[in-house]
């Protein structure tokens, strides 16, 4: 099993929290799809012969501002360099307002079978100060005409910890999205990144970020709240009706190979990984000039490995497998760190079964400072 991700850099205007590479200015992209289209064909032994690709995942950005013959462009280029297999989950992330009648006959006729939508909140308010570009009103009907268009396979994103005089919002915006009754959530905590507005605006004092006590609050609602409808959090972000989970994003916790394009994305072929220049101008020159791919080699030590599989499989409902992280990556938990992990199950922040060490609800909370906590930090 592989995976295609396809990182497309634009975007209508700025969101206040996002620090991901992205470009307002559109007058690049058709230039940038040849780049793409260019690097599906450089790249297409990146990995290994005979690979089937069994996801393909337009992230971004907005891909939804692709047109329909720039996305006819790069999946002729898939298919002539990639077998692709029939029952491949082929995901395009989109905004609401991109999502028109037009636009959903557009994707469902390019073949994209999964659609993440990023609504984010239903709250007016928030939407403004998030600077999204869509409405409250176009958050529910978005989804909705996704729905009759014939996308039945819709995850949709949501933002808590939003500063808020309380939690009804936050209360709110849960019970719209089950409303709209999606098979998969991802729901993140807003966090104020340097270098974006918010946290520019928190460096001069106008801005003032949630309390953490607040944020918790709203994560141990999302936890009950999924329950109660019939939600599996499969990851400490997302969540899905049984048996409905990203496939794509299920394979970068497994640590499954994949190939990604375009400016800023990254390559993992089991081994080391690669990053690709984040800059617009200078990735489609190097492409399409010199045709060279410009990325950065990042050679995984052993201690890097292993410490990449217990950051992302603690994660996951399914744990970290200690006996896996000794026997095949040297690291080996149970010998080094008794004690801590003994701690970590005393607190109720994790349970230990058969070598798989979980997280409860109480250590998701604190799943990033346990992470460190028993990372390897010399080869």
């Amino acid at each position: 099993m592989a995976g295609l991700y396809l990182h497309i850099p634009f975007c209508k205007q700025a969101c206040h929290y996002c620090d991901f590479h992205f470009s307002t200015s559109l007058g690049l992209k058709s230039r940038l799809v040849e780049a793409v289209v260019r690097e599906i064909e450089l790249r297409r032994d990146y990995l290994g012969p005979d690979v089937t690709l069994k996801t393909i995942y337009f992230g971004g950005g907005t891909p939804s501002l692709l047109t329909a013959g720039e996305l006819d462009q790069i999946f002729t280029a898939i298919h002539r360099h990639f077998p692709v297999a029939p029952e491949a989950e082929i995901t395009l992330e989109a905004n609401p307002d991109d999502l028109s009648a037009a636009k959903l006959q557009e994707l469902r006729a390019a073949s994209v079978n999964r659609l993440s939508v990023g609504l984010q909140s239903f709250y007016e308010p928030h939407l403004r100060m998030m600077n999204r570009a869509h409405t409250a009103e176009e958050s529910t009907t978005a989804v909705r005409r996704a729905q009759d268009a014939g996308f039945e396979n819709i995850s949709i994103d949501l933002i808590y910890g939003v500063p808020a005089p309380g939690h009804h919002i936050w209360e709110a915006d849960m019970a719209n999205a089950f409303a709209l009754g999606v098979p998969h959530v991802s729901a993140y905590a807003l966090t104020i990144e340097p270098g974006t507005a918010f946290g520019h605006r928190l460096q001069k004092g106008t801005f003032k970020a949630a309390p953490d006590e607040f944020v918790a609050t709203q994560f141990e609602m999302l936890l009950a709240a999924m329950r109660a409808h019939g939600y599996e959090q499969y990851e400490i972000s997302n969540f899905c009706r049984p048996g409905r989970e990203s496939r794509h994003n299920g394979n970068y916790w497994r640590g499954v190979p994949y190939l990604g394009l375009g400016p800023s994305a990254h390559s993992y072929d089991g081994h080391n990984r690669q990053f690709t220049l984040a800059n617009n101008p200078q990735y489609v020159a190097a492409v399409l000039e010199r045709g060279e791919v410009p990325v950065t080699l990042d050679a995984l030590t052993a201690t890097d490995r292993a410490n990449e599989y217990l950051l992302t499989t603690l994660r996951t409902a399914r744990g970290c497998d200690l006996g896996h992280l000794r026997t095949h990556l040297g690291l080996d938990l149970l010998a080094t760190r008794a004690p801590y992990l003994a701690e970590l199950q005393a607190n109720g922040w994790a349970r230990l079964h058969h070598e798989v060490l979980t997280l409860t609800d109480a250590g998701k909370l604190l799943a990033d400072h346990i992470t460190l906590e028993l990372f390897e930090t010399a080869d």
